[in-house]
């Protein structure tokens, strides 16, 4: 999947989540306070024959067992031994960013589904552990890595030490990286290629094709993407739990904040730091005439955000925002502004919007790197920008333009229940990955669609 942290302090994303809020799988066990003691092996964990298991307590031992779902790990210093996996959705094992010690030894793991990883996302150490099936086996990156011993993804050899290949060992070749906190992390080497893993912290081990920055085919170099959005390299962040910023004026700059932000002041700032929120916003405005500005800001929505942002009253500008179900929600008064969106998260159920808007006036979309599509997952999600009246009267006055839009089932999904007036799209460029097409719908009332400037990236020719 993707690469770790980067810029500075930033870490690993990850995935989980439902578009508008998050819904654990219905059989998840999980394992905080059941505990049966096993002598100097430490404290063990009797685990059913059957669904999901999620580990809350630290030092908890699970040894022997068959787990017919997957196994999450949210303590420190878990050791899973002699245990079997089956499982078919996104990740077998994962370790959760900010939990350390987790040792696997003598385990297999059966993934069930093309779409299904092995052991993600680092720092955890694998000892004669088997992957059969696996799309990625073992992944971790610079700031979570791996040791991994005697170890075999789909029948080839892999041994990793402290996140760099053994020398001997083959490992996958990574492109060269560009500067982004991304939802997973570097995938195992594979037997067939020579290079050795990223050792960039802040990159996707695969960026997307046409990303911003220049990197896809017709995309200018001036565009929003890792080198110009987010926390600037070299800013050195101070640690802060999650904020409510009451104060008109108030200026927030050069933290590291792991929690949510509430605004409910006028004309607040928030530039140079870093957000990593695991609930429905990462950051929520009580005011549609806030005035919010946001700037130079990374979110991480740690696969949870139904909505990075909700939901007007805010400016964003050279954010970038990753490891979300949904991306911004644009109600009243709100602008993205060269912001750079990428790799959305799937949940049971979702269908992901890297922008939506609901309801609402005076928005402005300008200059933004948004990608819908998920090259690790080969997932278009739903749209790059969804447009309706679902949750109002209407939708006046929304300006779309100079971007570069990727993936979506259309990137730009206009629906049946859309009341708008004054939506002009204008001067954008679009990538090929999407299920059916750019637009749909782009006669309904309402909608201005100029196009002789909504051109594809990669041979500047109308879209449609």
């Amino acid at each position: 999947m993707f690469s770790a942290a980067h810029k500075g302090t930033r870490r690993a994303p990850h995935t989980t989540g439902r578009r508008f809020g998050f819904r654990r799988p219905g059989r998840a066990l999980v394992l905080a306070l059941t505990t049966l003691a096993l002598g100097a092996a430490g404290v063990g964990v009797a685990v059913a024959k059957s669904g999901s298991v999620t580990v809350t307590k630290p030092g908890t031992v699970i040894d022997g067992q068959t787990i017919n779902g997957y196994l999450y790990v949210k303590a420190d210093n878990v050791t899973i031994r002699n245990t079997t996996i089956r499982y078919g959705g996104y990740h077998s094992l994962r370790v959760y960013e900010g939990f350390d010690g987790t040792r696997i030894e003598d385990t297999k793991i059966f993934c069930q589904a093309s779409k299904t990883n092995g052991v993600v996302f680092g720092n955890y150490t694998a000892v004669r552990v088997e992957l059969h099936g696996c799309r990625n086996g073992f992944m971790y990156s610079d700031a979570a890595p791996a040791t991994i011993i005697d170890s075999t993804w789909n029948g080839q050899a892999v041994n990793v030490d402290g996140g760099v290949a053994a020398p001997g060992v083959p490992a996958k070749p990574v492109p060269t990286p560009t500067p982004s906190a991304t939802a997973s992390a570097t995938p195992t080497p594979t037997p067939t290629a020579t290079a050795k893993p990223s050792t960039a912290p802040t990159k996707p081990a695969n960026p997307p094709p046409p990303a911003g920055g220049g990197q896809g085919p017709g995309i200018p170099s001036s565009f929003p993407g890792p080198g110009n959005t987010g926390v600037p390299d070299g800013t050195a962040l101070k640690a802060s739990g999650g904020l409510t910023l009451s104060k008109a004026g108030q200026v927030v700059t050069g933290l590291d904040i792991k929690g949510c932000v509430t605004v409910t002041a006028r004309n607040v700032t928030i530039r140079n730091s870093k957000i990593s929120c695991g609930s429905n916003y990462s950051i929520r405005v009580s005011d549609a005439n806030a005035n919010l500005l946001v700037e130079n800001v990374t979110i991480d929505g740690q696969g949870k955000n139904s909505a990075t942002v909700c939901c007007g009253g805010y400016t964003l500008k050279k954010v970038e925002i990753f490891n979300t179900i949904d991306g911004p929600r644009l109600g009243t008064n709100s602008q993205v502004i060269d912001s750079w969106i990428h790799h959305l998260t799937r949940a049971d159920g979702s269908h992901n919007d890297a922008m939506q808007t609901t309801a609402g006036s005076n928005i402005v979309v300008r200059h933004n790197t948004i990608e819908a599509y998920n090259p690790n997952t080969k997932d278009p999600f739903n749209a790059c920008l969804m447009i309706g009246s679902t949750t109002g009267p209407s939708v006046t006055n929304l300006l779309y333009e100079q971007n570069y839009c990727n993936g979506g089932n259309y990137s730009i999904g206009v629906r049946e229940d859309l009341n708008g007036s004054g939506i002009v799209f204008r001067d954008n460029l679009f990538g090929r990955d999407f299920r059916y097409g750019v637009i749909a719908r782009p006669t309904q009332s309402g909608i201005s669609w100029q196009n002789s400037t909504n051109l594809f990236a990669d041979n500047r020719k109308p879209v449609r």
